[in-house]
């Protein structure tokens, strides 16, 4: 396990930044917070976590939960980071396999990092999960 760097951007339905959203990063080794800066980015140095094991066993892709809080949304959204280097367990990860296409979900390479944009609604959403 090394550190990671995952920076990004929050973004509304019509492509605006959000300047006041709360992103909450959550995993077995601990969690963070961050608030948006005014062009709606946000930036976290973490631990890349090990796979972890399911509900009925089966293996999960090494992931990150998410949370976003913002004005306007009555509850939390929550979503995953998956990581780009982990491409057979993320072909096998239960929940990847359900959703058919979680590009979404998974992080780019970005220079020295990884880059986990968030759209809140409208063209490329990211995918929410129901918690």
């Amino acid at each position: 396990m090394g550190a990671v760097r995952i920076a990004g951007t929050v973004r509304d339905g019509a492509g605006q930044p959000v300047p006041d959203a709360l992103v909450e990063l959550s995993q077995i080794e601990g969690c963070a917070r961050a608030a948006t800066a005014p062009d709606g980015s946000f930036s976290f140095v973490t631990v890349k976590p090990d796979p972890v094991p399911g509900c009925d066993g089966v293996a999960q892709a090494p992931h990150i939960a998410v949370s976003v809080f913002a004005r306007g949304l009555l509850a939390r959204l929550a979503t995953r980071i998956y990581f780009p280097d982990e491409p057979g367990a993320n072909a096998v990860d239960p929940l990847l396999s359900e959703l058919g296409d979680g590009t979404t979900l998974v992080a780019q390479p970005d220079g020295d990092g990884l880059r986990f944009d968030i759209v809140l609604q409208g063209e490329g959403e990211t995918v929410f999960l129901d918690v």
